[in-house]
């Protein structure tokens, strides 16, 4: 079994809000893999003591203990329960209620000699190679599919969009969010190996057009997670001026991806 792992800040200066994991059971039997990529919140209050990060880091070891410990819970619920345990640890001090209470996406995989167990919510990707070769692209795209006027300011998203009907979901602190995940299972013998990113490695396609998705696979298993991101960061130093590609967004962002060949 081979597993590459990255993750870098987008801000030197500035806490990595991304959480990555790859958790194998001391049975040897199977494994599993975390991607979260933390909600950076906006500068004015949003109700909590803590960071995204701390965030970020509670809920994703809570996903990769029970991820490889509980194999009797189902993906959904094992969310559930890493989002309730993490909810509990603050709720006595933070106002869990804010639209910007700490909150992240969520790429979670499980595998076993049977089969292999998925579960995205948000605009992170859990990318699918076949024994032939063949890449899936296993995708939330809900926020993908907005107006973009609906995401036109942090206040507007949050009162129209986020973590609402017929908006977008994350993982905050709310553990129902689980039943709008996008999950699945597939045959183990019709997977070879697995790509999970956070939208800061996602660039390369969606926000540069560098490629593919199956390119972007082939890239990470022939040259490696930290090539994938260090391409990615020169094309946002390329157009840091005119922003072409980058318009809006930050130059650089959290940037995270998971290669895992079963």
């Amino acid at each position: 079994m081979r597993t590459e792992l990255v993750s870098e800040p987008g801000d030197p200066d500035r806490p990595n809000e991304d959480f990555a994991s790859v958790g194998l059971p001391a049975s040897g039997q199977g494994g599993s893999l975390v991607v979260l990529d933390g909600v950076t919140p906006p500068r004015s209050d949003y109700g909590c003591l803590h960071s995204v990060a701390w965030f970020s880091t509670r809920l994703g070891g809570a996903l990769t203990e029970l991820s490889v410990s509980r194999r009797d819970l189902t993906l959904p619920e094992i969310l559930s329960r890493a989002i309730r345990r993490v909810a509990d640890a603050h709720a006595d001090t933070c106002d869990l209620s804010h639209p910007r209470t700490p909150q992240a996406t969520v790429v979670l995989a499980r595998w076993s000699a049977a089969e292999v167990e998925y579960l995205i919510l948000s605009d992170s990707a859990l990318l699918v190679e076949s024994p032939t070769g063949d890449v899936t692209a296993l995708l939330d795209d809900r926020l993908s599919r907005l107006p973009r006027t609906s995401l036109a300011t942090d206040a507007v998203a949050d009162a129209t969009v986020r973590n609402k009907e017929d908006g977008f979901f994350t993982a905050a602190a709310d553990p129902s969010v689980v039943s709008r995940a996008v999950t699945g299972t597939l045959p183990r013998t019709s997977v070879r190996a697995l790509t999970a990113l956070t939208d800061g490695a996602t660039r390369w396609v969606e926000k540069f057009h560098e490629g593919d998705w199956a390119a972007l696979f082939t890239l990470v298993r022939k040259e490696g997670t930290q090539a994938l991101v260090n391409r990615v960061r020169a094309l946002e130093t390329a157009d840091a001026q005119e922003r072409v590609h980058l318009r809006r967004s930050k130059t650089h962002d959290d940037a995270t991806a998971v290669f895992v060949e079963l």
